[in-house]
């Protein structure tokens, strides 16, 4: 078996403490503004939404300013995956916010410490790869061969529903965490009696948490199909989860109508499986996973907009049909 040739930069520790502290700082900002409950609007989560997306960008331009147009190519590829796959978890969080009623004006919140959880099992899964990688390179047929799995399983649930009464951490979490299903403002718990029990944003904070932990798991060695590089693939990441929260609010009333959508994050998923598993045999141009990436998302939502056009937007307090 041939040795593969892959990007490798040297990035200085200064560069990792510094993406880090841009990090912690947006997020200290973010919730600096929304401190009080209230409700997203759509203008504001579009603007915040462009400021994400400004920001990932803008890195991304860093990257290819410092270490070439392969590796911008390659953070960019990651990020467009990351940003792509990250509308399904806007599906699963409407979801769970209908099942237990959140009202609209605590949900920033859930997401605020949900996509903060999610950094760091982020940070601590492409650790993880990336050592696998290093120690066993056959890994990587295993993660191609695990996404164009799990692509076409997605195509064929494509208008399966997610039920959440039916998942097991929420089994768990209500039987061995005392709760109120009273909501207590934006508190995760009260003490009731001399007792601390969960409220019910808790409870979903936790399913969020996991919810994304499973999204993770493809998304991840996804990126790892477009990069191996360890610091790409966790800003690439890292800046698409940050505007995660923005993206709900704003997509969340259209959800409805993105009906072809899973099938396009379908295509993008076996296509990278497929990628990865060619490594070996031929190395796909960057310019050309890029292309690929950002038609399927397009071909799905022209395709999804066009064939929903009738369709009244969701109002406030509908169920929203996900994955339908």
């Amino acid at each position: 078996m041939r040795t593969l040739e892959v990007l490798v930069m040297d990035v200085p520790f200064w560069a990792w403490v510094a993406v880090l502290a841009v990090i912690l700082v947006m997020l200290a900002v973010d919730l600096f503004a929304h401190r009080d409950a209230h409700v997203v609007s759509v203008r504001e989560a579009a603007v915040w939404s462009a400021v994400w997306v400004t920001l990932g960008l803008a890195f991304g331009g860093v990257v290819w300013w410092a270490y070439g147009a392969q590796a911008g190519g390659e953070y960019y590829a990651g990020y467009l995956i990351e940003k792509s796959l990250a509308v399904d978890n806007v599906f699963v969080f409407a979801l769970i916010f209908t099942y237990f009623a959140v009202p609209r004006e605590y949900q920033h919140r859930v997401l605020f410490y949900g996509v903060l959880g999610a950094l760091v099992f982020r940070a601590i899964f492409i650790a993880g790869g990336a050592v696998l990688i290093e120690n066993f390179a056959w890994v990587l047929y295993l993660f191609g061969a695990f996404l164009v799995f799990t692509g076409w399983k997605m195509f064929r649930h494509r208008d399966d529903e997610m039920d959440p009464s039916r998942n097991p951490v929420l089994r768990l979490v209500r039987r061995w965490v005392p709760s109120t299903d009273e909501f207590h403002g934006q508190k995760f718990w009260v003490k009731k009696a001399g007792t601390w029990v969960a409220t019910p944003l808790f409870t979903v904070l936790v399913l969020v948490e996991t919810t994304d932990i499973i999204f993770a798991v493809d998304s991840i060695p996804a990126i790892f199909a477009v990069t191996q590089e360890p610091f790409l693939v966790f800003t690439s990441n890292a800046f698409a989860i940050l505007g995660l929260r923005a993206m709900y609010f704003l997509l969340a009333d259209l959800i409805h109508r993105f009906v072809h959508l899973k099938a396009g994050l379908a295509a993008i998923l076996v296509f990278v499986g497929v990628k990865m598993l060619l490594l070996d045999v031929y190395k796909v141009p960057i310019w050309l996973s890029l292309s690929v990436i950002a038609a399927s998302i397009a071909i799905a939502v022209v395709a999804s907009l066009r064939a929903t056009r009738d369709q009244a937007p969701a109002v406030e307090g509908d169920e929203v049909a996900v994955g339908s």
